[in-house]
């Protein structure tokens, strides 16, 4: 797979159900645990009211993508509110401003729903708090805090 040369050969769109072999190798390059491989967990997260997925394709290959919840809310004048998730490039195209492109294009989605804020976790071992601090997110007024089942 060819190294990009600049972060705006990359082409951002929203991903449909067509998309998810190739989420799925993207979501087991995010994750610690067992691989992603089930298609049809995919299609719920596309097919859930309020969520989307938006991938970064560089020469019709996908190669980053974020999951986006808008959420609704009774506080903040009933504003909905954003949670993303999932965030990830692939190890060949990172560090080339495609993720941060990814972020930003979530936001504008977020702002453009009106949304009061929007929230993100990311793994304490993944090293990636400057990524997000560069981005505009900040840890200074929220605490994220996490109750795993048994």
């Amino acid at each position: 797979m060819a190294v990009l040369t600049s972060m705006t050969e990359a082409i951002i769109r929203h991903l449909t159900v067509n998309d998810g072999e190739n989420a799925l190798r993207l979501y087991t390059e995010l994750t610690f645990g067992p691989p992603a491989n089930d298609l049809s967990a995919f299609a719920r997260v596309i097919n859930h009211p309020g969520t989307s997925v938006l991938g970064a394709f560089a020469q019709d290959t996908l190669v980053a993508m974020v999951t986006l919840h808008l959420l609704p809310n009774v506080t903040m004048d009933a504003r909905p509110y954003a949670l993303i998730e999932n965030v990830v490039t692939t190890a060949s195209h990172r560090r080339q401003g495609i993720g941060r492109r990814l972020l930003d294009a979530a936001a504008e989605r977020a702002w453009a729903a009106n949304c009061y804020k929007i929230m993100l976790l990311t793994g304490a071992k993944r090293g990636v708090e400057d990524f997000y601090c560069a981005a505009g997110f900040s840890s200074e007024d929220k605490t994220a805090m996490v109750l795993r089942r048994p």
